[in-house]
């Protein structure tokens, strides 16, 4: 099952996203790694490669989420979608507390959990960001 997606795509998903994680906010301009373009629905899962199912997705995002479209809310145990990036919007489902990233919904909090968008090397980035002006909150 080999994936294809052209660079004029991956274009228009990096400049959609303005170069920045569409699940966690952190910007690619400071990072080492390169972003991923990411299936929100995973191709086994019956996710295809148009632009309408990708997401710029940091390393520690893509490899978190991997294959799950779904996970457990924390505060109620219900299992509920992760957050869409085409979608959802983010400003529905979270709020910047400080560094921290706080799920309101239980989409929210179940991609907060599961994508551990609060881990402390991604408050140290971004804290760096922040220094920087490039923080979104």
């Amino acid at each position: 099952m080999s994936s294809y997606v052209s660079e004029s795509v991956r274009r228009l998903v990096r400049e959609r996203a303005r170069d920045r994680c569409e699940y966690c906010g952190l910007t690619q301009v400071i990072q080492a790694a390169t972003f991923h373009i990411e299936h929100i629905v995973p191709r086994r899962k019956g996710g295809g490669d148009g632009a309408d199912n990708l997401a710029l997705a940091c390393p520690s995002c893509n490899l978190h989420k991997s294959y799950h479209v779904e996970s457990k809310d924390p505060e109620t145990g219900e299992i509920v979608s992760l957050f869409h990036p085409r979608r959802d919007k983010w400003e529905e489902h979270f709020r910047a507390e400080d560094l921290r990233i706080i799920g309101v919904t239980s989409v929210g909090r179940a991609t907060v959990a599961l994508l551990n968008l609060n881990s402390e090397r991604r408050l140290l980035i971004r804290g760096i960001e922040q220094a920087l002006g490039l923080h979104l909150a």
